[in-house]
């Protein structure tokens, strides 16, 4: 826990320094890191700006044998200033709730809740007087409302007369309602299932929702939304839905291939016209570095940019396969191409051979060998050996081998169309911003 705070002390120290009067901070942890985190805030950001602690309810059950089930996570919210940007956000109100007080219609079609104009407490002036005849003292309540207010309300037919001759009520129209004030207990977001469309199997992903609320509740469009730790891109792909800029960080590679291939996804590849990538390879020679100092990142960063997901994120054995291609055959089955990434100075034909026994172990449809330094010739002849794949989209080389230097110059891959390994939704009405910010591994 210490060396997580001492992490954490001089990242929220800085955020705090670059973060706008009017912006604000969330920060998500568990309970057993929260109270600790919160006197780190307090420190950094001062006590008065504490905003709230919401407690998030992820999760349904949890099954603990010797203590409550945990189903909570904590969010720590704190403001930079006494200026920042609050949007007073409401959610819809529950239908069993509409349909059980607002089901009174006048016969103009408006349906309204027949609610009590007084409030317990008596009160001396306007709100504790008689009127039409009916004295709220006498019951040891007051007016809600002035007497002049009650009757420009009346004059409005907003005061509902029983016929029998009871106390009136006020009617609140449904149709009027703002929504409910959301509250610092979040039960209604719950954390992604299997199944869920949004899923990308990366282990820290938090729901869209969570995010949307987050940044609906404290931004308006325009603003800048900074994730620090931006994993597979939850709060970037929803910042640009609701039209806000952003800046993402991440130390890995892996993430930042993630993201990318993430926003592709969900609008498309033009959306990387605005988008400044930072300290990712542009030449050959930070290539070179990237695979001689972190493997793992280089074949995270060579699978991106052939515009595939890293698929295997784990470290150490792969089984020969870094990433996948996805594509439909002629009879609308699914089809693979797995990739595998070498990063070494040098390059043998045994690394063909490597890669045509996973195509057949996998029974894949072809092949990609992305290589650091330029194949031998030995190389493309046992390529060539391992013969083609066809359809009516054409006939196309079964293992084909693509370099560093082809990657930088575009050189497009020679390959059935493909598809999304996410079949994500893309959202019709969202454009990506006219100027976007920075992606930083």
């Amino acid at each position: 826990m210490m060396a997580y705070l001492a992490m954490m002390a001089p990242r929220l120290k800085e955020l705090h320094r670059v973060l706008r009067s009017t912006g604000s901070l969330y920060l998500h942890c568990d309970p057993t890191a929260s109270h600790y985190l919160k006197i780190l805030m307090d420190a950094v950001f001062g006590p008065q700006c504490f905003q709230n602690e919401i407690i998030w309810k992820r999760t349904s059950a949890h099954s603990s044998a010797k203590r409550y089930g945990p189903v909570h996570d904590v969010i720590l919210f704190y403001a930079k200033s006494s200026e920042f940007v609050w949007t007073g956000l409401r959610l819809d109100y529950d239908e069993e709730y509409l349909g059980r007080y607002y089901k009174f219609d006048d016969g103009d079609g408006r349906l309204h809740w027949r609610n009590s104009l007084t409030a317990a407490g008596t009160r001396k002036g306007s709100s504790g007087a008689v009127w039409r005849g009916f004295d709220p003292t006498s019951k040891g309540s007051h007016w809600k409302f002035t007497i002049e207010n009650l009757e420009a309300l009346d004059k409005e037919n907003r005061i509902y007369w029983p016929p029998n001759g009871g106390w009136p009520y006020i009617k609140r129209y449904r149709d009027e309602l703002k929504g409910v004030a959301v509250s610092d207990l979040w039960d209604d977001i719950n954390k992604i299932n299997p199944s869920a469309t949004e899923r990308l199997g990366y282990p820290t992903q938090k729901p869209e929702a969570l995010l949307e609320r987050i940044i609906k509740a404290s931004s308006n469009e325009g603003d800048t939304i900074l994730d620090p730790f931006c994993g597979c891109g939850t709060a970037i792909e929803v910042a640009e839905q609701l039209k806000r800029r952003w800046i993402g960080i991440d130390i890995t590679h892996l993430a930042l291939a993630i993201v990318k291939h993430r926003l592709a996804s969900a609008f498309d590849f033009g959306i990387f016209k605005n988008i400044e990538v930072i300290r990712e390879p542009v030449t050959q020679s930070e290539a070179e570095e990237l695979a001689r100092d972190d493997k793992f990142g280089f074949q995270c960063w060579a699978v991106g940019r052939l515009g595939a997901p890293p698929i295997e994120h784990r470290r150490g054995a792969d089984r020969g396969i870094d990433g996948r291609i996805y594509f439909h055959d002629d009879a609308g089955a699914a089809k693979q191409i797995v990739i595998s990434v070498k990063g070494g100075e040098y390059v043998t034909p045994a690394f063909v051979r490597e890669l045509r026994g996973v195509i057949e172990r996998e029974r894949a449809a072809m092949g990609i060998l992305v290589c650091l330094k330029e194949p031998t010739s030995e190389m493309r002849r046992e390529a060539t050996n391992a013969g083609t794949y066809s359809s009516l989209g054409g006939i196309f080389a079964r293992l084909q081998i693509i370099t560093v230097a082809d990657i930088f110059a575009d050189k497009p891959l020679n390959i059935p169309g493909r598809i999304s390994p996410y079949e994500r939704k893309k959202p019709g009405s969202v454009k990506p911003m006219a100027t976007q910010l920075r992606l930083l591994p």
